[in-house]
Formats: structure tokens, sequence, C-alpha cells
């Protein structure tokens, strides 16, 4: 009997555990390279920048292994925008490529993180005279010229400093990129680069000989951001060189170097797919042998500058969700912890993401909420029409593909705290940016 009796224990347990099984399989949470996000809401607080450091080394070393191995004579920096943290900033060290910076305060981030400045490429379309003579002061690799005012005053730097300053030319391409007008910087009417017209060029060119402190090595183009197709790449490598034989002709000059900028489009869960970066760099490269046996030039060292398509998937960010509001036959509203001041890009250029209930990832999505932020904006909304479970409040909401220009363009607008950010790898988390206080909100006031 007493056999019989623990063989019906045993199994009454079976069934038990069996049942709990099923039921968390349907509750079951979701994970982030081995991490479970709901502990991570627990423990970290809400809302939460959460990055994966196992996927942003899978894209440098897909950077290294696609692009600077099989191709010589070409460079990679990382476009810092996107995101950067003294950790970031490690990272991109560690793993041996370079960084392009565009103010004071990036190029600091990466001094307090030693990353080797001769790796530095300082960008900004209105570099104060501050800035530029901390980029020389400090030894960075390149500066771009982004208009030709800039030009006295990286001579000036270089001359107090008693070096010689190697820069590049920015120049606006006249081309127009399929991608949202804010995020559009190659068109002939940018606030980016010197225009290429004949004109300008020219006084451009007149400007460089007069500085003594300056060497110019090439030229820098850049069509926007989010681009998923790499036609508009090579025709601005097609213009370039048209500008690169016109002043080989003209002034005797030979370009070095051709930075062919950055704005390679990752997934935001709406049908588009990241594409290898082999898509855009093989095609540019290819591109460039080309157009330098048709015009007879020295081919360049070629320069890529990706950022978003580094970060952007690596990241996801995490929200409690609150007050619930149904309006009958219209719409159901969910609000959330957080909103514009930690992810701004829906309400600046109506950026479309996707999210999941992270803690009912195996339930059927059954209900279509939109997605609202807490900030006293009508524009305060992250994600229209999004399909879950049902939902209730104190629901774990996580946000996908937010790496890239969510914490780098996060604010305090009403006075709300800027999330922490953690880093994430093989199943270990680490703070890598505290959470705001109040009391840090006030720390300038006065």
């Amino acid at each position: 009997m007493g056999n019989i009796h623990n063989f019906g224990v045993g199994m009454i347990v079976a069934i038990i555990i069996c049942r709990i099984l099923i039921g968390s399989d349907l509750m079951k949470n979701m994970m982030f390279n081995g991490c479970d996000v709901v502990e991570l809401a627990r423990k970290h607080g809400t809302p939460l920048y959460v990055m994966d450091e196992n996927h942003i080394m899978d894209r440098i070393r897909e950077i290294r292994e696609d692009f600077l191995e099989r191709h010589p004579d070409t460079r990679a920096v990382y476009a810092s925008k996107a995101f950067l943290t003294k950790e970031m900033a490690r990272i991109v060290k560690r793993e041996g490529i370079g960084m392009d910076v565009v103010s004071a305060g990036e190029l600091y981030t990466a001094l307090k993180a030693d990353f080797p400045m001769e790796k530095i490429v300082f960008h900004g379309n209105n570099k104060s005279q501050d800035e530029i003579n901390m980029a020389v002061d400090n030894g960075v690799g390149r500066i771009v010229i982004d208009h030709i005012q800039e030009i006295p005053m990286v001579d000036r730097a270089a001359r107090e400093k008693g070096t010689r300053a190697e820069v590049i030319f920015r120049i606006s391409p006249g081309i127009e990129s399929h991608t949202h007008r804010y995020i559009m910087t190659g068109q002939v009417d940018s606030k980016f680069g010197i225009p290429l017209t004949d004109e300008t060029i020219k006084r451009a060119m007149a400007t460089m000989e007069e500085a003594e402190n300056v060497e110019l090595m090439g030229f820098h183009f850049h069509i926007g951001s989010q681009l998923m197709e790499k036609e508009t790449h090579l025709m601005a490598v097609d213009i370039m060189f048209r500008l690169m034989k016109d002043l080989k002709d003209q002034y005797n000059f030979v370009t070095k170097e051709l930075n062919t900028g950055g704005g390679y489009g990752i997934e935001y869960g709406h049908g588009q797919k990241r594409k290898p970066l082999s898509y855009y760099t093989d095609a540019i490269i290819e591109e460039v042998a080309l157009k330098s046996d048709e015009y007879g030039l020295k081919k360049p060292i070629v320069t890529i500058e990706p950022g978003r398509w580094v970060v952007g998937e690596a990241g996801i960010t995490l929200y409690s969700v609150g007050a619930i509001k149904e309006i009958p036959e219209i719409r159901t509203y969910i609000s959330i912890d957080g909103g514009m001041p930690d992810n701004p890009r829906p309400s600046l250029y109506q950026a479309q993401y996707t999210g999941v209930i992270a803690n009912k990832v195996g339930m059927e999505r059954t209900e279509q909420v939109t997605v609202a932020g807490k900030c006293c904006e009508s524009g305060d909304i992250l994600i229209w029409d999004l399909m879950v479970p049902k939902v209730e409040t104190g629901d774990i909401l996580a946000v996908m593909s937010t790496g890239a220009y969510n914490y780098s363009m996060s604010s305090n607008y009403n006075r709300i705290p800027r999330p922490a950010v953690v880093m994430v790898r093989d199943g270990v988390d680490r703070v890598i940016v505290k959470r705001e206080t109040f009391d840090d909100l006030l720390r300038n006031d006065l």
C-alpha cells in the first residue's frame, strides 16, 4: 500500500507541476540576452533602458570581418550620437574601431573613457572656437569642415598649438534620400555641409590655400538616416568622384580619403529588416574602385560611420502600465510611466515602434491599444494601435529597438528624471548609467 500511496502522491505532484509549467508558458516572461526583463524591471525600476552588449559586439565584429578585413584601405568609426556613455566608449575602444563625435560633450565623454583621440572624427555644423581648440589640443584624428568659416578657426587653433590639423570637407551632394525629411541630410537645401557649387568649392579651396596649419585629406558625405537601400550611397560616390576629378585637374589636389557616412537602416518591427553591412559596403567599395579607374584617380581610403546600425536593435525600454482608459468603439489607451522624455522620436518625426507585454509574451494578443506617455502633451503617444493580450495595471511593456536616439535624445520635460541604463551580457546585468533623482533635477538651479 505504501508504494501505491507514494506512486499516487507522485502522480498528483507531477500533474500539479505540469499544470504550473503549462500556465507559466502562457504567462512566461520575455527574456533578453539571458535576462528576465520583468525581473530587470523589478530590480532596477521603470522606465528602464536595457542594452544588449552581445548584440553590439556582434555588429562591431561584422564591421571588422565584412568591411575592414575584407577590403584594404578602409576605416570604420562608430557614430556616437546614436548612443554614448563612458561604458559604450569603452566597448568601442575594446572592439578596435574609431568613433565620431559632434560636440564638446561627446568628445569629453570619449576623453574620460580614455578613448584613443587619433581614432576620433569630429563633426558638427556649428563648432565653436572653444570646441575646435579642444579637438586640436587633444589631437583628434580628423576634424570635419562643415562650412568654410571653420577653416580659419581650425588654422588658428593649430597654429596656437604648434601643430598641423588634418581635416576633411563635408559636402552636400544634392541627393534626396528616401526617409523622413527631418533625417535627410544630403539634399541641396541642408543645414549640413559645403554646398556642391563651383563658386563655393572654389572659395573653399582658396581658403584652404591660406591655412598654413591645416591639411585637407579628402571629403565626407552623409545623405540621411534609416536608409534601407544602397542606391543613394552609390549616387553620392559618383558625385564625389566627379568633384575629386575636377579638383585634381584644377588644383592638382589628390584626394586621400573619402568618408561615406552611415545611415544604414535597422528593423523597427514594421516589415523592414536590417540588411547586413556588406549590402551597403561591398557596393560602395566596388563603386569606388570603378570610379577610380574611370577617372584615373588613386583609390582613396574609404571610411564608414554606422551608429544606429550598431546599437538600434541592441536596446529595449521597459515601462510599467498605469492607467487604462477605454473609449467605447473608439480606442483604448494604456498609459505608461515614461514616454516623450525618454523617447521623443515618435513625437519628433513620427517614428514607429512595436512592443510586447513582457510578463504575458505567451498569451494570445486579443486587444488593440494605444500606448500613451505620461507627459502633458497630446502628442506624447509612443505606439498607435498595438496588439496585446488583456492588459492590466502593473504589466510591464517592453518597447523594441530603442537602442539608438532614445537615451541620447532624452530630456527632463515635466521635470521627469531620466531612466537608468542597464547593460546585459550572457544573462548578467550591470548598471552603466544611474537613474536620475529629483535632486539631480535641481542640481544646477539657483
